[in-house]
């Protein structure tokens, strides 16, 4: 098991980033794998307006995933400059505390989530006809926030140490699981858009449990009764590395929400063309996300070992790969777009046709400008990794901007396309903000440490 744990702070820095994210995106590869076979299932068995009721829900469903996700990236910020400065008592003590943060998130998540869940569906002026799918979509998704908490504490446990193949191995089994409960759920047991919700969520646990099973071998982390108790200091400085993190990604939520409000006005079939082509928007960045994973703890080992030289090298090659990843994709969604998005849609051939006519140009628009959002997460990625979270999420609230005045005002001039601006106005208001960003923490991080001033506290 030792041998899974990579440390970044010597050899080269591109072969270190790609060996690393090659791992999370093959997970991540089944991890929308699974998403696409839950849409590819509910909007062939189940017709268009399941479809759009899951379309429906995303942005919801997304916020709260967003606001574990960035909790527990946070925490796994601090993790890695621990494991790069040697740490390991340290370590323990910030994992021991970032389980107690994650227990009681995950409960306060839960309870609101289900709280809001019908109120915010119609304030979005859900329509009538898909409300109920999609609330039960949410309410089964909301009670299982605790699995998907711990999947993402684990899993960023495992990555601050380098690890990134046993994630890729829950990643495949959970997809398996997921594909496999689908079948049964929806199409054998008749259960519905619940049972393909079900059935996502059994399938995380399972993972959770595959990287839990696999971290209680690693014997630098094994907790003691004295590391899962608060110390001083310490909750709050997760705190406020994670906290920023799921408020950009819960302000990110909010802008794709007033989106969704001014989609479900142009009727159930367009919202199914919008939903069908978001449900590819995982696979347009899953290299992004996986690049992100991998400079999260490059930078951060490499800080935690006073090498800044060495994170100005990873970040030029990061972006080279994934700039050159960003155009593969594109091309082979260009090519290959509208065979997939079939494979979402039902309906008569009227209503075929349209949905996928709507679905192939957003996709069009998406793929031509996703070097925009390769840069957008390796930056911000770097930024993090540098225990910089603010700066990140006020690049969110760029995107908030941006993506909700493009959605409000460019359909009133050109008509429902406009909407599919939205998300590419989006990415460079945070583009603008990240990449000067980076700059101005990079030399504050230098001087830092030319000041004898220590990285990590």
């Amino acid at each position: 098991m030792a041998s899974r744990i990579k440390n970044m702070t010597e050899g080269s820095p591109a072969s270190l980033i790609l060996t690393f994210a090659l791992p999370l995106m093959i997970g991540n590869v089944f991890q929308q794998l699974y998403t696409v076979v839950d849409t590819m299932v509910v909007g062939k068995a189940l017709g268009v307006n399941a479809l759009a009721a899951l379309g429906a829900a995303d942005w919801m469903n997304w916020m709260m995933l967003g606001i574990v996700q960035g909790l527990t990236q946070g925490f796994g910020i601090l993790m890695a400059q621990k494991f790069g400065a040697g740490m390991q008592e340290d370590l323990r003590k910030v994992i021991g505390n970032s389980v107690i943060l994650s227990f009681f998130s995950a409960l306060i998540l839960l309870i609101s989530g289900q709280l809001l869940a019908r109120p915010v569906l119609l304030l979005l002026q859900t329509p009538s006809e898909i409300m109920e799918n999609a609330l039960l979509y949410l309410r089964v998704m909301y009670l299982g926030i605790p699995i998907v908490m711990a999947y993402n504490l684990l899993a960023c446990i495992l990555r601050s140490l380098g690890d990134s193949q046993t994630p890729l191995h829950a990643m495949i089994l959970a997809a398996i699981v997921n594909i496999v409960l689908d079948l049964i759920f929806v199409l054998g047991f008749g259960l519905g858009i619940g049972g393909a919700a079900a059935a996502t969520l059994i399938a995380q646990l399972v993972s959770s449990f595959y990287c839990f099973y696999h971290i209680r071998r690693i014997d630098i982390i094994t907790l003691t009764s004295a590391d899962l108790r608060l110390q001083k200091g310490l909750p709050l400085r997760l705190f406020m590395l994670g906290f920023p993190m799921a408020f950009q990604n819960a302000i990110i939520s909010i802008g794709g929400m007033i989106v969704q409000f001014v989609v479900n006005g142009f009727g159930v079939l367009f919202i199914a063309g919008f939903t069908a082509t978001n449900k590819l928007y995982g696979l347009l960045e899953v290299a992004a996300t996986s690049y992100g994973y991998a400079m999260v703890t490059y930078v951060g080992q490499n800080l935690g070992a006073g090498r800044t030289d060495r994170i100005r090298k990873g970040m030029r090659s990061s972006l080279l790969i994934s700039l050159i990843t960003s155009v593969v994709i594109a091309l082979f969604m260009l090519l290959a777009g509208k065979a997939i998005l079939s494979c979402f849609i039902s309906g008569t051939p009227e209503e075929f046709n349209l949905t996928l006519q709507i679905a192939y140009f957003y996709l069009t628009i998406m793929s031509v400008c996703l070097p925009i959002l390769y840069v957008l997460h390796v930056t911000r990625s770097a930024i993090q990794g540098m225990g910089n979270t603010v700066l990140p999420m006020v690049s969110g609230i760029a995107e908030f901007i941006m993506r909700t005045a493009t959605a409000i005002l460019l359909p009133m001039l050109i008509g429902e396309s406009g909407i599919f601006y939205a998300e590419i106005m989006a990415w460079i208001g945070a583009d603008v903000i990240l990449v000067s960003s980076y700059f101005i923490v990079i030399r504050k991080t230098e001087r830092m440490l030319a000041g004898n001033k220590p990285a990590v506290d």
